[in-house]
């Protein structure tokens, strides 16, 4: 059982790239599933059936998740969807309201490389408020926290095919347009001592 819990604060941490929300880290987990098939032999923990794990502000929804061990203790995990995508949310560190949202039709964690892997019709924003922000799509993601450093790539395979699909980024300026003309500024503040 100790495991399976271990299990499942893996499967939220493969979200958690992009600057998560870190007191996450020590809330509970909650996983909402239809079905869990466990073998301890082999180290392999499947939840199917709807799959909702949440922990603090983060929230995975997938069709299915796998959780495997390997021989010295890491752990991989795989979310697919079933013909729908993986999804994630989770609130960023710092100050206002900032979010990273995501989503592929796969989903791959590796602990031990801190590696991040999101395979085909890929997508990361993210979100002030509810107000998209800063967008990257893709055929492939990959993420790797320890570097916090990301590559998207045209195939599904991970790897780059002339003539294969193309990615698009989307940044939102990080200036105000000035007011229109014609309109008034308010009067600027007085100086200190005037």
């Amino acid at each position: 059982m100790k495991k399976l819990i271990l299990s499942a604060l893996l499967l939220l941490g493969a979200a958690g790239f992009a600057a998560a929300e870190k007191a996450d880290s020590y809330k509970p987990t909650e996983i909402n599933y239809g079905r869990l098939d466990a073998d301890d032999v082999k180290q392999v923990y499947t939840f199917t059936g709807d799959v909702t794990l949440t922990r603090g502000t983060l929230r995975m929804k997938a069709d299915k998740a796998v959780v495997t061990y390997t021989p010295d203790g890491y752990q991989l995990a795989t979310l697919t969807g079933g013909g729908k995508k993986v999804t994630f949310r989770q609130k960023r560190d710092g100050e206002g309201d900032q979010w990273m949202e995501g989503e592929a039709d796969r989903i791959e964690y590796d602990e031990k490389g801190e590696l991040v892997k999101m395979y085909s019709k890929a997508k990361i924003r993210r979100l002030e408020g509810s107000k998209p922000s800063d967008e990257v799509e893709g055929e492939f993601i990959s993420y790797d926290s320890r570097r916090e450093f990301f590559s998207v790539r045209n195939t599904s395979t991970g790897n780059d095919k002339p003539g294969a699909g193309r990615g698009t980024m989307v940044i939102q300026p990080k200036r105000t347009a000035p007011p229109p003309a014609g309109t008034t500024q308010p009067p600027a503040a007085p100086a200190a001592g005037d």
